[in-house]
């Protein structure tokens, strides 16, 4: 009978110290938790104080640049329409549709990934190596310091300058990243004739 008691007595002893432990993991889970979305927090207002605090020095020391309006359409061939891409390089004019698709690509160049058409960040473009005239055929014939212009509805016509051409494999999508140390920039993207490696263009706003 003592045995028995005993048993039952340790029993009972171990199982509140395991209710107990959980409880102790799981306000520690808690705590941690409440760290990160208040790092998260302040992480993001002292972005949005930068941001603010750049925009306002920029009106105070009047640098604030004003962008040229150009009307865009909002749809192409049944797609919605992001914004316009010129080259005048290689006489290329196209629309970049919003929407990356396997049947948006046969139409035009795509938005791929990143920011919006102008705004802070990398606004990545997608097209085929087709040589229609909507097409990026021609990117291989670019070089650096060559210009070309992103128009959107919003912003407007912003002037953008070549800083980097090389190619990737398929796999390596380090050209994505979106670290533009509070800069605008664009990057065009194709296959290479034998569709076996990517050719990447970058391009960052010329500022006054």
């Amino acid at each position: 009978m003592r045995k028995t008691k005993k048993i039952l007595n340790y029993v009972i002893v171990s199982a509140i110290f395991s209710i107990m432990l959980w409880f102790a993991i799981e306000e520690y889970k808690d705590i941690q938790i409440k760290k990160q979305q208040i790092a998260r927090k302040s992480l993001y207002e002292t972005q949005n104080i930068s941001t603010s605090q750049e925009e306002t020095n920029q009106i105070i020391t009047g640098i604030a640049k004003e962008y040229p309006k150009e009307e865009i359409i909002e749809e192409y061939r049944g797609y919605a329409v992001a914004a316009k891409l010129q080259v005048p390089k290689i006489n290329l004019e196209t629309y970049i549709l919003k929407q990356y698709s396997k049947n948006a690509l046969n139409v035009s160049v795509t938005k791929f990934w990143g920011a919006d058409p102008n705004q802070i960040g990398n606004f990545c473009v997608a097209g085929h190596n087709f040589q229609n005239k909507n097409m990026f055929h021609n990117l291989r014939k670019l070089e650096i310091g060559n210009q070309l212009f992103i128009s959107d509805s919003s912003v407007g016509k912003v002037e953008y300058k070549i800083y980097d051409i090389y190619m990737v494999e398929p796999e390596d999508i380090s050209c994505l990243s979106q670290k533009t140390n509070g800069k605008r920039e664009v990057t065009l993207i194709t296959c290479t004739t034998d569709s076996e490696k990517r050719i990447i263009v970058k391009a960052r706003e010329i500022e006054p």
